[in-house]
């Protein structure tokens, strides 16, 4: 008995690092200054290796796998919700002939309680048996492509809608217009006059 709580616990805070070391990646590249790109290839490659890490994790748990594709879909639809308000967090602003992006610290604050709720959900749905124990971090790839592709075609939009109406804040590109200490962009740069 104290062999499987050790396993369960041990498997547990496995799952739980990698949580957190995902998360620190997201969180560090949402505050960072990053150019908003209109491809996915990225979404489709890493989706790919979250179904394949998905089908082996099912492979190896057979049984009960009902609690756990509802554990899946459930979350997947959580990761879509969620991105939608963290998407309206994000800075958006066209320097030179670039759409440029930057989050706040309310994005992070966002992506921490949408990660914590991805294996808080899973955890209720699927349970921390055998069948359910780490369907989280087996799921965890698939949760965070949803939720990046959901929150990038949401800021896409927006930025197609500011463009569109005119007021797409601008910065003047080249080598001097870095944004500096100078963030977050002010208004003024709206018509491109900083």
């Amino acid at each position: 008995m104290w062999r499987t709580l050790w396993f369960m616990s041990s498997g547990t805070l496995i799952s739980i690092v990698i949580g957190v070391l995902v998360l620190a990646v997201v969180v560090v590249r949402q505050l960072s200054v990053r150019r908003l790109r209109e491809n996915y290839r990225l979404s489709i490659i890493l989706g790919i290796i979250g179904i394949v890490e998905f089908v082996n994790f099912l492979k190896a748990h057979t049984t009960g796998e009902t609690h756990i594709v509802e554990a899946v879909a459930g979350s997947l639809v959580l990761a879509a919700v969620l991105a939608v308000p963290r998407a309206l967090t994000v800075r958006i602003w066209r320097q030179g002939d670039q759409l440029m992006i930057r989050g706040g610290w309310l994005t992070a604050a966002l992506w921490v309680i949408a990660v914590a709720l991805h294996y808080g959900y899973d955890y209720l749905v699927a349970g921390s048996g055998k069948d359910g124990d780490n369907v989280g971090s087996a799921t965890v790839l698939l949760y965070l492509v949803v939720s990046l592709t959901v929150q990038r075609f949401i800021m896409l939009t927006r930025a197609q809608r500011l463009t569109a109406s005119g007021q797409m804040e601008a910065r003047p590109a080249g080598p001097g217009a870095t944004i500096g200490t100078g963030w977050p962009p002010s208004r003024a740069g709206r018509d491109g006059q900083l």
